[in-house]
């Protein structure tokens, strides 16, 4: 009996959710677009989009414009289910575009980025210094898109829009799992969509060195199991992302993160070897030696190699988490850190630093560290990456060093958007400046691949990644995160209609988990837990490089819209300020909870990847109960027992531990009702 009314409960309590989703939605400002543009003035009525949307350029012309036109008139087919052809007539233009000029044959941070969009009823007119404007623009309207009683429309507005940073980054961790190049080309395209525009790609690691070298072979042919890039894909994806307006820079960590080049090239490393590609996560080791000459002779012929292949005037040569013990360990490297008065290891790195970034000068590019480079005497030159934080932002920025911000960034953690979206590049520049600040150019969302494949790692980067492009695009004074969260579900569905499959891949993820039972139940509890947070998952359970990613942890998102629009119920309910409908859904959603787990029971006893299910099904169980005894008292306003309430809380305090690597996050909503129903 439970198994069969499940489908039925979780179908109301979804069209319940839907509509009170909808009446706040609509109460919120007119644009539900993301990133929200500096500035945008509504005007009444809307063009309707009925048909073919003829698209004429004026003004400078390119190839690269062409393509984008198709890419908009496509994803609006995708969205609107309107045809759309390139070839549309019409006795006038719909869409006229207006180009000023030509970008940076090599796109620049200083480059104009900015546009003018103006919709009217009978037309629709985009202005912009270069292509890189007009792309952004037409990724503004397609999200003004809607479906209203009348069919598809855009609504009629004037928007002035410009980034308020120049340097809007995703950072892709390659070199731990290998990503696949399909992913990486929906991660741009997804980027092109957020208006994001650096691909940081993380190409070598203690696991693996991805790229091709055609200088030094055995990087690849001993450091990659197999799994790397080729120079030509490099090409290719290099171009990709042009065409979308994004810059794409390598990053080759070093003198730590490194082992998988000492495998094949034992002689630039500090210690005795033999080297083997790193299995296990964390800080090893292994480091560069920098005190003999051959190392810089190899990395002069490298990055002669890899700055001729990646056009961008920024060369990434990460720096971050070297421990110095091989260094230690080494008596020679010793002797030459007191003739040279290198007092300790850090002064030994910066020394490695300015080398490294004289030979990076020397090809024509400016380096990129992350916050460990930054010592008294690092050159002025390198560009800081910050993954201490903010007051780490301001310091680089004083001491003359253009910086940008990753600390808050981190979306491999599993935090929740509303968490990365407080975090601002000058959340400490208060006391700096406006030449100082000037240093600050942006940041950037970081995806570190210990914990995700290529069959994942899209659900970990969509959709909170486009909370922080929001943060790195609008005016710092957009800081609604009510308005976010609403706005991040029409960018997260719009993500999926231009191609990101990664609700679809965790839809498939649970099915194959339930092996062929009914998903339901499963899904209901996918519905409200989450992974751990920060660095616990590694301490829940041991991972290495050839770990299964195939749990239902792998496969929920890192955070619940369920689990959060409960909490958000609950509180008004806890303050007396609900509604009934309000007080119906909270009751759905706890009857739905608590009786899933005998639902769950079939599938958690017929597949291998649902048997460590059963305590956090139970635990959903359990708090859910507690929540219906608190919602009863507060509904009947009898107020439980003092004794009562403290044991509901103390069990409920146990219950929020995670169980099979995933967290209920019913629980705090559940612990606000049992708070109001003990007053």
């Amino acid at each position: 009996m439970i198994a069969s009314s499940l489908p039925s409960r979780l179908s109301a309590v979804a069209a319940l959710s839907a509509s009170l989703f909808c009446t706040s939605l609509h109460a919120q400002a007119p644009l539900q677009i993301m990133p929200l543009p500096a500035h945008a003035t509504i005007a009444s009525g809307s063009f309707a989009v009925a048909g073919p949307l003829p698209v004429v350029f004026t003004g400078y012309k390119e190839p690269r414009l062409e393509r984008a036109r198709q890419r908009f008139l496509a994803n609006v087919a995708s969205r609107t289910g309107v045809p759309q052809w390139a070839t549309a007539l019409a006795s006038a233009p719909v869409i006229t575009i207006h180009t000023g000029g030509p970008s940076a044959t090599v796109q620049q941070v200083a480059d104009d980025e900015s546009y003018k969009l103006q919709v009217t009823r009978s037309g629709i007119t985009l202005d912009a210094p270069t292509p890189l404007g007009v792309m952004h623009g037409l990724q503004t309207l397609l999200q003004l898109i809607e479906l209203t009683p009348t069919g598809f429309t855009i609504p009629a507005v004037t928007i002035d829009d410009a980034p308020r940073f120049p340097w809007r980054g995703l950072m892709v961790d390659s070199g731990r799992h290998f990503i696949s190049l399909d992913v990486l080309y929906r991660t741009l395209d997804g980027m092109e969509a957020t208006k994001l525009n650096v691909f940081h790609w993380h190409l070598s690691e203690n696991q693996g060195f991805r790229l091709e070298s055609k200088a030094f072979p055995l990087l690849t042919e001993k450091g990659s199991d197999g799994l790397y890039y080729t120079q030509q894909q490099a090409k290719e994806v290099i171009a990709y992302a042009r065409d979308r307006g994004i810059r794409v820079i390598p990053e080759f960590d070093m003198p730590g993160h490194a082992t998988a080049m000492f495998v094949g090239y034992p002689d630039l490393a500090s210690g005795p070897g033999p080297y083997t590609i790193e299995r296990q996560w964390g800080i090893f080791d292994p480091a560069m030696d920098p005190t003999r000459e051959s190392t810089y002779k190899f990395l002069d012929k490298f990055f002669a190699e890899m700055t001729a292949l990646f056009p961008d005037a920024y060369f990434h040569i990460g720096g971050d988490e070297c421990n110095g013990k091989e260094w230690d360990r080494n008596p020679r490297i010793q002797e030459y850190m007191r003739a040279h008065n290198l007092k300790d290891d850090a002064a030994l790195q910066a020394y490695f630093t300015t080398r490294v970034q004289e030979l990076v000068t020397k090809h024509g590019k400016i380096p990129i560290g992350w916050d460990e480079v930054l010592q008294p005497n690092t050159p002025k030159q390198v560009m800081i990456q910050s993954w201490r934080g903010q007051e780490s932002v301001a310091d680089s920025a004083k001491r003359g060093h253009n910086v940008i911000l990753s600390s808050g960034y981190y979306i491999d953690l599993s935090e929740p958007a509303s968490q990365h979206y407080a975090v601002d590049p000058l959340g400490k520049a208060a006391s700096l400046t406006p030449e100082e600040k000037s240093h600050i150019l942006g940041g950037e969302a970081t995806i570190w691949s210990e914990m995700v494949t290529s069959e994942t790692i899209e659900g970990r980067i969509w959709p909170r990644t486009a909370a922080i492009a929001e943060r790195l695009w609008s005016p710092q004074d957009v800081t609604d995160q009510a308005s976010m969260y609403k706005r991040l579900a029409i960018a997260a569905q719009t993500l999926t209609w231009q191609g990101s499959p990664y609700l679809a891949t965790s839809s498939n993820m649970i099915d194959r988990i339930a092996n062929g039972k009914d998903s339901a139940p499963l899904r209901v509890l996918a519905s409200v837990v989450e992974p751990p947070k920060e660095y616990a998952r590694p301490d829940l359970k041991p991972y290495d490089s050839s770990s299964p990613m195939n749990l239902l942890v792998d496969a929920v998102s890192p955070e619940s819209d369920t689990a959060r629009n409960f909490r958000d119920l609950a509180a008004r309910i806890a303050s007396g300020t609900a509604s009934p409908a309000e007080h119906a859904q909270a009751r759905q959603w706890l009857i739905l909870w608590r009786d899933n787990d005998a639902a769950l029971q079939p599938t958690i006893s017929s597949s291998a990847l649902a048997a460590e299910l059963a305590p956090i099904s139970r635990n959903l169980h359990d708090s859910s109960t507690i929540g219906l005894t608190a919602l009863d008292a507060i509904e009947q306003k009898k107020p439980l027992a003092s004794a009562t309430s403290s044991q509901q809380l103390a069990a409920l305090k146990t219950l929020e531990a995670p169980q099979a690597v995933l967290l209920n996050q019913t629980v705090p909503g559940i612990e606000a009702l049992v708070t109001a129903a003990g007053h």
